[in-house]
């Protein structure tokens, strides 16, 4: 069985799905790994580790793709390239399907089947391979990296023959991954740190970062499954917006992770309280890919306000680490192939009784399967 994993081609995307620690272990499996050179340059990874670890090299990108059984990337392919790819293969990688319909046509169309990372369940059994996390995690600590670079300040307090400066104070918008990370690197640089987030339950795991946690009365509020935040009525942003407006005065970092899984951002810093912030501080939107937490935020591009706050609009901050990004991503496409390995056979089995591929594959034997994304009966 053939894995082939192509260089990335969008622009800025120097991640890889595959590194010579992975492509071992998925040779030792029994597979037969492709690349095209180069694959993992951009994130330090040198083709020569990657051919000591069993990696062929073909620089015939449209053969390779006609050849595999599994191809690996990190970003969604073009329309256009899935024809090329055998009827029957299995493709893996961030597909953004709630926003992608001719994507998932072209990928029944052709038979092929389409595994999404982002829908990888959020349970116990999938959390190896839960590409989501294991990015968001590093969003959260480069973005507080980012800032402090912008910011022109020291993050800690420091007692010096001059006079004491005060702890920069940073103030984190959701505390899921990508915030939770951002609150403890935050606190390791030595800023003041605040925190809030519409779920109660994370409450403890801000104190025990280190931060304090902002109370805001929302009523009624939760969140899924999955763990993500449950969606908050326009009423309930309102009272978010108050309540947050006085904390984000005060603050000379804001880092906004708010996202609502397959939907828009909600937008939660306004005009209003971007004007009443202090010259020079700064807001990383790490929700900018889905419509931005952020008045006036802009995805890859830093936009300065008159009053001089910085709003960074990166969308892909994991990236500025992408070496252990690519460390962490390619894991989780090995723990998923292990997962659904057959030693015996050598092959993939795909049991779509399976929790896991319920709820990560997306087409499959010529049609979408997947019931969120598949037509509805008239």
């Amino acid at each position: 069985m053939i894995c082939y994993v192509p260089a990335e081609q969008a622009p800025g995307e120097p991640r890889a799905a595959l590194t010579p620690t992975t492509a071992q272990a998925l040779v030792k499996l029994g597979l037969t790994v492709r690349a095209q050179p180069g694959v993992g340059r951009a994130s330090h990874y040198s083709d020569a580790d990657y051919a000591a670890a069993g990696v062929v090299f073909d620089a015939d990108h449209a053969s390779s793709l006609a050849a595999a059984d599994l191809v690996f990337r990190v970003r969604k392919p073009a329309v256009d390239e899935i024809a090329r790819l055998k009827r029957g293969a299995v493709h893996v990688s961030f597909l953004d399907p709630f926003n992608e319909p001719a994507l998932l046509a072209a990928f029944a169309q052709a038979g092929v089947s389409a595994v999404s990372l982002e829908m990888i369940p959020r349970t116990t059994l999938a959390q190896k391979m839960d590409a989501l996390s294991s990015q968001a995690s590093l969003a959260g600590y480069a973005a507080v990296i980012q800032a402090a670079a912008r910011l022109r300040m020291a993050l800690p307090m420091m007692m010096t023959p001059a006079g004491t400066i005060m702890p920069a104070r940073v103030f984190i918008i959701g505390a899921g991954v990508a915030g939770l990370q951002a609150i403890a690197t935050a606190k390791r640089l030595g800023a003041r740190v605040e925190a809030f987030d519409t779920r109660p339950v994370v409450e403890e795991q801000v104190k025990s970062l280190g931060a304090k946690f902002v109370k805001i009365d929302l009523g009624q509020t939760g969140q899924t499954a999955g763990g993500y935040a449950q969606a908050l009525t326009p009423e309930q942003i309102a009272k978010q917006q108050a309540g947050m407006a006085k904390v984000i005065a005060q603050s000379d970092i804001v880092i906004t992770t708010a996202k609502v899984f397959g939907r828009k951002a909600p937008r939660l810093v306004t005009k209003a309280m971007l004007d009443g912030m202090k010259p020079g501080s700064v807001v990383v939107d790490l929700a900018i890919e889905s419509g931005g937490n952020v008045e006036g935020s802009k995805p890859g591009e830093d936009v300065v306000t008159p009053n001089g706050v910085t709003i960074l609009g990166n969308a892909n901050l994991e990236a500025s680490v992408a070496f252990h990004a690519t460390q962490v991503l390619a894991a989780n496409f090995a723990a998923w192939t292990t997962h659904f390995w057959d030693d015996q056979a050598k092959t993939l089995k795909l049991d779509l009784n399976d929790e896991i591929l319920k709820g990560c594959l997306i087409t499959h034997g010529g049609a979408i399967v997947h019931p969120q994304f598949a037509p509805k009966n008239s």
